[in-house]
This record gives structure tokens, C-alpha cells and sequence, in this order.
């Protein structure tokens, strides 16, 4: 009776950790869709009132994303020197920042609703402030998350990062709506989006403080010579301190086996291409193609803009049923399967909508082609892709190989982002042909590049760089 009430004591103590941890992408998920909601309010605050084009807007639109870049290539710095929880605190605090200040960029230094270029670069600032504190999270919270967890769970753990980024935009869209429900347009333009950037403040600040309750992660106090406190975290993890002593030891090894802790190629450069492959291909399938254009996709295919927006909710509600799928096989039936399936299926997903969108074809048809693609991706590529990134790089080059793989990431969901609405003009089957060619791209990377993780320390997986390594020399 006492062994079993000690591992639901260590259970419950890994879970909340990890719920805390998965508040990073909850934030995600919040800050870049949050301004969904705003965006046509901005669109008549600034770029009308001062007579800006829609370039000016674009890049208003996107700014967080500038941000996202900036903070994914910074992450591996503070990673490595203040400790992942650290990293994770700042994030918050940018959030929080973030969240005020484009809510109210007027604040101390310009007349309140009094638009000015002045104010729009102040907006623009906080919006990137956030996308920094995106980009942080983006990286460090699966790499928390991974570091934290017992092997045997580690893939579903770090899954649940993935869910949160699509939880936390499901909630700022019904947050915006509870916002503007019932109010007049104007009310909206004036005040509403603002209420709207500053709901953000709520869970940051949530954030914020829970992360004082969590520990830092046991790598990182051994590579700063934290042993006694790593061991400590490690049997509260695992409730057993052989199992505790064992890992530290695992852990040791890898800290101290490679001198040369600044040479991001110390365990060569395949481990560090495969990393910014998967980023780059997770993107290049045209996810946020689906996600961000949906509305104005189901419109062109003929539906009106009530239709259209109720098909993008029953698309979100199939992407939330099949990231809890992904959770609950990644640890059963591998990283790769899932990948490889999960890629034929997007690909099909997408090969369908090109034919019917070359052939003028709109209909049901087309809705269950995409339907079937968003499904396939978050049941694969959404947690599977932040699984391994938080699990293939060794402890001595985590942070830094983190850091480029996510900034990668960022860069080719930017680039996919803002080709769409050109490519699209130019031809609608090409465009969504290219996407499944990607998805078809993507599956054989992972079949001859991608090494399985499941059921393996993050010990363990430094040994097939090593032997990579030495093949080369």
C-alpha cells in the first residue's frame, strides 16, 4: 500500500509539473492568435486613421512573429546560463509586458486615442516583445518538459505542450468573442481590442507564479555542478533512489564526456540538420496555411462567412480530438510511425484539395480533403515534431541546438505564411499540390534521417550521434 501511494505521490508531482510547464504554450497558442480578434479594429486605428497601406498592416499583423524569430535564436543564451525555469520565468514577464503594453501602447508618452506613426512603431515594439517571449517558450518549455520526465512517459508529457498551444487558441477566440458579444462596432474599435490584448495578462501573470513552485531541470544542475539538488529533483521524479542515483550518473557521464561544451558540432552536424529539417518540414507542409487562412479558404470554395466560420470550428475540434490520439500512442507506438502516417495522410489531404481546386470543384468534398490533412498533421507533426526536438539533442549542445532549430521553425512558418496569399493567385491546385509534395518530402526525411527515441533516456540517444560521429572521422 505504501509503494503504491509513494508513485501516485511522484505521478502527481511530474504531472503538475508539466501542467505548469505547458502554460509556455497555452501563452503560445494565446499571443499569436490573439490578435485574430483585433486585427480589423488595428486595421482602422492605425493603418486607416494615418492612411498607411497594406503592407504597413501586414506587418502589423506579423509582428510577433519578427519576435518569435528573435526569441527562438536567443533561448539557447539564457537556456545554458540562467537555467531552463529562469528562461521560462523571463518568458512570462514578456508576456505579461506584452500584453499591457498593446493593450495600451499610450501609456506615459501619447494622448490616448490619438493615432500617430510614434504609437504604431510603440505597438508594433510590444507585439515583438510578446513574439520574444513566444519564441522562448517555444523552445525552452518541450526542452523543460523532456529534461524533466521518466523515459516511459516522456513522449506523451511533452505532447501535452502541443495540445496546450491548441488550447490556448481556442481560448483567446472565445475570449475575443465574449469580448465583442453584444457590443456595438464601435465600442469594439475603441475600446474592445484593446480588452482583448490585455486578457493576456491573466495567465501570464498565472504563469509567472506558478513557475516559482516548479524545480529547475536535473541537466542543467549538473552541467553547473548542482548535483545534490539534481538528485533530490530526480527522486521526486521517479520515487526511487536507485533508479534516482542511476540517472544521475547517466547524466554525469554526458555532461562531462564531451570537453568541448562550446562547439556546437562537437557530436557532428547530421544531429543539428535533422533538428532544423524537422522544424522546416513541420512548417513546409502548410499547416498555418490551414490554420490561419481557413476561414478565407472555406470562403472561396463558396461557402458564406457564417458557414465557413462554423467549418473552421469543427476543423478545430477534430485538431484537438487528434492531438489527444498523438498523446496517447507517441509512447506505444514510436516517434516515426506516427510521422511517416501521419505524412501520407497530410499528403493525401492535400493532393485531394488540389485536384478539386484545379477542376473548380467546391463542396463537402473539399472540406473533408482538409479536414483529413488538419487531423493527420495533429496527430503527427504538431507534438511529434516538439517530442524530438526536445529529446535528439545531446545535454552539451541542447540549449543552442534548441535555439537554431526554433528560430528555424519561426523563419519557415513566416516564409509559408507570406507566400500563400501570391501563390494562390497564381494557381490554387500548384499551390496546395506543392504542400502534399512537402508532406511526401517530409516522409521520406524521416524514414532514412529520423532515429526512433521511444523508450529511451536522453542519455541513450547521445550514443547515435556519437556513432555518427565517429563514422565520419
Amino acid at each position: 500500500m505504501k509503494s503504491a501511494t509513494k508513485t501516485n505521490n511522484y505521478n502527481l508531482y511530474i504531472i503538475s509539473v508539466t501542467l505548469v510547464a505547458t502554460l509556455g504554450g497555452l501563452l503560445f497558442g494565446y499571443d499569436t492568435a490573439v490578435i485574430s480578434g483585433a486585427e480589423q479594429s488595428i486595421k482602422l486605428y492605425f493603418i486607416d486613421n494615418l492612411g498607411l497601406s497594406s503592407f504597413i498592416h501586414g506587418l502589423t499583423v506579423s509582428s510577433a512573429l519578427m519576435g518569435c524569430i528573435i526569441g527562438g535564436l536567443v533561448s539557447g543564451y539564457f537556456s545554458n546560463y540562467i537555467g531552463r525555469k529562469k528562461t521560462l520565468i523571463l518568458a512570462a514577464v514578456l508576456f505579461f509586458i506584452s500584453a499591457l503594453g498593446s493593450s495600451y501602447p499610450e501609456f506615459l508618452f501619447f494622448e490616448f486615442g490619438n493615432p500617430s506613426i510614434s504609437l504604431l512603431i510603440v505597438f508594433n515594439l510590444y507585439r515583438i516583445i510578446g513574439g520574444i517571449g513566444v519564441g522562448i517558450a517555444s523552445a525552452i518549455s518541450p526542452t523543460y518538459i523532456s529534461e524533466i520526465s521518466p523515459q516511459d512517459i516522456r513522449g506523451r508529457l511533452v505532447s501535452w505542450y502541443q495540445f496546450a498551444v491548441i488550447f490556448g487558441q481556442l481560448i483567446v477566440y472565445f475570449v475575443n468573442w465574449g469580448i465583442a458579444n453584444g457590443q456595438p462596432i464601435a465600442w469594439i474599435n475603441k475600446i474592445g481590442w484593446r480588452y482583448m490584448f490585455a486578457s493576456e495578462a491573466i495567465p501570464a501573470a498565472l504563469f509567472f507564479i506558478l513557475l516559482f513552485y516548479v524545480p529547475e531541470t536535473p541537466r542543467y544542475l549538473v552541467s553547473k555542478e548542482k548535483e545534490e539538488q539534481a538528485f533530490h529533483v530526480l527522486l521526486k521524479i521517479n520515487g526511487s533512489k536507485e533508479k534516482a542515483k542511476e540517472i544521475l550518473s547517466e547524466i554525469h557521464k554526458s555532461i562531462n564526456t564531451v570537453q568541448s561544451s562550446d562547439k556546437l558540432f562537437c557530436f557532428g552536424k547530421k544531429v543539428i540538420l535533422v533538428g532544423i529539417l524537422l522544424s522546416v518540414f513541420q512548417q513546409f507542409v502548410g499547416i498555418n496555411v490551414a490554420l490561419y487562412y481557413a476561414p478565407r479558404i472555406f470562403e472561396s470554395m463558396g461557402a458564406g462567412k457564417n458557414v465557413s466560420m462554423m467549418q473552421t470550428v469543427i476543423m478545430g475540434m477534430v485538431n484537438v480530438g487528434f492531438t489527444i490520439i498523438a498523446i496517447q500512442t507517441v509512447d506505444k507506438w514510436g516517434r516515426k510511425p506516427l510521422l511517416m502516417i501521419g505524412s501520407v495522410g497530410m499528403a493525401i489531404g492535400m493532393f485531394g484539395v488540389a485536384i478539386l481546386a484545379q477542376n473548380q470543384i467546391f463542396g463537402i468534398g473539399t472540406l473533408l480533403f482538409i479536414i483529413f490533412y488538419t487531423a493527420s498533421f495533429m496527430m503527427s507533426w504538431g507534438p511529434i515534431c516538439w517530442v524530438l526536438l526536445s529529446e535528439i539533442f545531446p545535454n552539451k549542445i541542447r540549449g543552442q541546438a534548441m535555439a537554431i532549430a526554433v528560430a528555424a521553425q519561426w523563419a519557415a512558418n513566416f516564409f509559408i505564411s507570406s507566400t500563400y496569399p501570391p501563390m494562390i493567385e497564381i494557381s490554387a491546385g500548384l499551390t496546395y499540390g506543392f504542400y502534399g509534395l512537402m508532406s511526401i518530402c517530409a516522409a521520406i526525411f524521416v524514414w532514412k534521417m529520423v532515429p526512433e527515441t521511444k523508450q529511451k533516456s536522453l542519455e541513450e540517444l547521445e550514443k547515435i550521434w556519437k556513432k555518427e560521429t565517429k563514422k565520419i572521422m
